[in-house]
């Protein structure tokens, strides 16, 4: 095998073997998949291992790939968030654009470029993507005004980019004259009229006889795309101006969570953008970044200001408004990111010879660096202002529907049990709705359906015995998480139920891959139970409460549960608040039906849990952990391997509580790649 590969075979099998290894790879670093191409570029490109050139194939299918992302860039923006609030946007806009434009233009002539390759260097870091959204979406903080501020500014910062971008390249070709710029204002103004007021009149009707047909639409999208692209060129434009546009003018036709932007985003992130990135990366050449100091004195010089231009931006329109410490972070850290237009930018300036090799070795550092920064930034302090604001109203508008896993016929009348005692404590009407999923091909269930329907009819029987109606519930599925996610959709339930049979592996993250996957992929409330005894028999409920579950959306909800279990086990229940305000849990405590006493006690670390809180437990204590899942206010490291311990201390009655959560997570800005959940060094959460 000779290197670099020339057989297309080749290089496209070696490209997507990295497409997959580098994101996973990614994951376990904790950071954002979006830097594992360019790292990989860097590596196998021709300034590395020399495994891959840049040639023509990687070249098309990255050039598709940068389409892809400002076409994404523009559908993703928030433009009624815009509307709403123009006045903060504009100004924090502004600033976020001319701060960097500034800063940057005079490193540029420090670094002896020329103006023009100066002034579209300051307009890379004018620029931002709202990598660090998701975080902020998941902690329940997206309507903040800080954040909406920032958001509504990308709108600025993005077009002022690309304009300075397309009188940038028509100077750099010697036609800075008067004619030129009637020409661009005008070829400008046409095309930009063309295809926002005239695309959306065609999708519109386009839509109406489509007949939902998914394949037709998406084509239809990619038409309006790369036609918009072309067209850019034959007035002058770049292509990326173009596909800018058509995403403005889709905004607002297109479902942020619907199966056309789903299917968009696949394309996109399964194969283009990724090219685009190992394009990028391999245009990195190491040996000039360590040729000498004065190389890296100026990347890191670079890398600073790019970073402290934004904090000044963010900390202007903070004074100006008046947001607090935490907003102005939130601020910063929403927009010091650099990915989406900062490489466009610079690679249509590379290509026109406006930048050489150590400004690319620059903006790819600076993106490394700020890929990281921002995400991290927002869920530090994210976290914090979730804390700090009025908590969100979850949608009560949802029939109260109970689903009650079956897997094994032994549990299913303790798991019943406690579907009654919820049932009642939620004073719905609803049946319980007991559900078997068979992991088999469709083909070939007969046998293990008729099986499950059998232990079904057992569910039915006990369930008609304490006069409880159920709708017993079959699903065939190769992945059982999935199986029972479709289900709690499709039955639009608000609480699941399952059995844990307390076996801990070191493989397994938390409970096994069936129930975290689930719990990963769900927002319903979730009860994972261990239940060894009846519960009938239980005299004490000892509730664990982690710092900070007092701030989620669903805790007034969870306590109402647990206390309405506790009061028809005629039942005393002790809460026991690691390192919070106990004044704060018994307001909400007081504040919630039915009437019962809980008795908080202060713990100072998760060691005094286990030490002191459960060390003289009895078999007829019941053990509940209200815990969260990962990414949002009360999530905590020890809530990971908490289920666990509980499990090796022989425990025979727990259940580990997942409250609502909101429905679905933003990833505007994200581009559809893999962000952390745990971005957090473990520091941060005793902080």
């Amino acid at each position: 095998m000779h290197f670099p590969l020339k057989e297309p075979v080749l290089i496209f099998g070696f490209a997507v073997l990295i497409f997959l290894l580098f994101p996973i790879l990614m994951g376990k670093l904790r950071i954002p998949a979006i830097i594992g191409p360019i790292i990989a570029g860097i590596i196998v490109g021709p300034n590395g291992l020399e495994i891959l050139e840049r040639d023509s194939t990687i070249q098309l299918l990255g050039t598709v790939g940068l389409l892809f992302i400002m076409f994404i860039a523009g559908l993703e923006l928030d433009l009624d968030g815009f509307k709403k609030y123009r006045n903060r946007s504009i100004l924090f806009g502004m600033l976020s654009f001319l701060i960097p434009l500034v800063l940057g233009v005079l490193i540029g002539l420090w670094l002896h470029l020329s103006m023009l390759s100066a002034i579209l260097f300051g307009s890379i870091f004018s620029t931002h993507t709202l990598l660090g959204y998701p975080a902020i979406s998941r902690l329940g903080v997206a309507k903040n005004q800080a954040v909406t501020t920032a958001v509504g500014g990308t709108l600025l910062t993005d077009s002022l980019a690309l304009l300075f971008l397309a009188v940038i390249t028509g100077a750099s070709e010697g036609h800075l004259t008067v004619g030129f710029f009637v020409y661009l204002i005008v070829a400008t103004a046409l095309f930009a009229v063309v295809v926002l007021f005239l695309t959306p009149y065609l999708t519109k009707w386009f839509f109406k006889r489509s007949n939902n047909e998914g394949t037709t639409e998406f084509n239809f999208v990619l038409a309006i795309l790369f036609v918009a692209g072309a067209i850019s060129l034959f007035v002058g434009l770049e292509p990326i101006i173009g596909a800018f546009l058509a995403g403005l003018a889709l905004n607002r036709y297109i479902y942020d969570h619907g199966p056309l932007m789903n299917r968009i985003r696949f394309t996109a992130n399964a194969l283009f953008i990724p090219f685009f990135l190992l394009s990028v990366g391999m245009l990195m050449d190491l040996g000039v970044l360590i040729s000498s100091p004065k190389t890296l004195l100026t990347i890191a010089l670079i890398t600073i200001v790019a970073i402290g231009s934004k904090l000044l931006a963010s900390w202007g329109t903070s004074k100006v408004y008046g947001y607090s410490k935490t907003e102005r972070n939130v601020i910063f850290g929403l927009s010091t990111t650099h990915a989406a237009a900062t490489l466009a930018i610079t690679l249509v300036g590379y290509e026109f010879g406006l930048f050489d090799q150590q400004i690319i070795n620059a903006v790819i550092i600076v993106i490394l660096v700020t890929c990281i920064l921002g995400p991290y930034l927002c869920e530090k302090y994210g976290r914090k202002l979730a804390v700090a604001q009025d908590k969100e109203s979850l949608d009560d508008t949802l029939p109260e529907r109970i689903l009650i896993t079956i897997t094994n016929s032994d549990t299913i009348e303790s798991l019943l049990d406690l579907g009654f005692v919820l049932k009642k404590a939620k004073k719905t009407e609803e049946p319980i709705y007991p559900l078997t999923v068979i992991q088999k091909d469709l083909k070939q269930a007969d046998h293990e359906v008729a099986q499950a329907e059998r232990m079904l009819g057992h569910a039915l029987t006990y369930a008609s015995g304490a006069d409880v109606p159920v709708r017993l519930l079959t699903r065939v599925d190769h992945n059982i998480g999935w199986g029972i996610e479709r289900a709690a959709t499709e039955e639009r339930i608000t609480t699941i139920i399952v059995g844990w049979d307390g076996s801990v592996k070191e493989s397994q993250k938390v409970f096994g891959r069936v129930i975290d996957n689930f719990l990963e992929h769900t927002y319903q409330r979730s009860l994972i139970t261990t239940i060894k005894h009846p519960l009938n028999m239980m005299e004490r409920v000892i509730l664990i409460l982690p710092n900070n579950i007092v701030h989620k959306p669903g805790f007034e909800d969870s306590i109402t549960i647990i206390k309405g279990i506790v009061s028809q086990l005629n039942a005393t229940i002790q809460g026991l608040v690691i390192r919070d305000d106990l004044e704060a849990y018994r307001k909400a405590s007081e504040q919630v039906h039915p009437n019962v006493e809980v008795e908080f006690q202060s713990i100072d670390c998760w060691n005094s849990v286990y030490k002191n809180g459960l060390n003289d437990i009895k078999s007829t204590d019941l053990v509940i952990l209200l815990s969260a899942r990962k990414g949002t206010v009360a999530w905590h490291p020890e809530l990971e391997t908490l289920p666990k311990k509980l499990a090796s201390m022989n425990l025979k009655n727990f259940i580990v509580f997942y409250p609502t959560e909101m429905k679905e997570t933003d990833i505007r800005g994200s581009r559809g790649t893999e962000i952390p959940k745990e971005l957090l060094l473990k520091s941060d959460y005793e902080s």
